[in-house]
């Protein structure tokens, strides 16, 4: 497989983000890990009206999670994330966010995203359309 295509967004911590020990808490650390994936694939084309006509989607099985410092009340990061490895009705995508005032890294994840039929719920294998979609970084 070629090196993996990185997708990036900037991103500031909010002030809903923020937990009770005043720096973002882990659920926030979660959405932004799949708000860019989410944005990832629209930008290749495949939001969920995408999905819909497919008659399939992606959706998590797994999250690993290492959180290495925390994120503050205003602070600015970037978000990336790529395509790892693919399987017939699953892929990992990593993901890294990473503070913008010194590219210190806040947290990096491994997901599980698998393919289910919308329908049935069930596993189904990722289509060639999709797979093309993100020029080559499912092979």
């Amino acid at each position: 497989m070629s090196e993996p295509r990185t997708f990036r967004v900037d991103r500031v911590v909010d002030g809903a983000d923020i937990d009770a020990l005043g720096h973002a808490s882990n659920i926030a650390f979660v959405r932004w890990i799949q708000d860019v994936a989410l944005a990832h694939s629209a930008s290749v084309g495949l939001d969920l009206g995408a999905y819909q006509r497919i008659g399939g989607v992606f959706v998590v099985v797994r999250h690993e999670i290492d959180y290495l410092r925390p994120a503050l009340r205003g602070e600015a990061f970037e978000a990336r994330t790529w395509i790892s490895s693919v399987m017939a009705a699953k892929c990992l995508r990593g993901t890294e966010l990473a503070r913008r005032e010194d590219g210190q890294l806040l947290a990096r994840g491994l997901t599980t995203w698998g393919f289910v039929d919308l329908a049935t719920g069930r596993p189904k294998r990722i289509p060639d359309e999709v797979r093309v979609a993100f020029d080559g970084a499912m092979k």
